[in-house]
């Protein structure tokens, strides 16, 4: 199964470095799970922390 980032379209590859895969940020919105590459994490991290909904970023 391939992750990809909710926001961009990134993908998320098994084989890569460790604390890359480890960097990626998942979220739960209406029973689903979405995912976040560690650049859009960063880039929205005050309003995850704030737990702002996604249409607001």
């Amino acid at each position: 199964m391939t992750t990809r980032c909710a926001r961009c379209g990134a993908v998320r590859e098994a084989e890569t470095e460790p604390s890359l895969v480890l960097a990626w940020v998942s979220e739960r919105e209406g029973g689903d799970v979405r995912w976040l590459c560690p650049q859009c994490a960063r880039d929205h991290v005050r309003d995850i922390e704030g737990k702002l909904p996604s249409e607001y970023w």
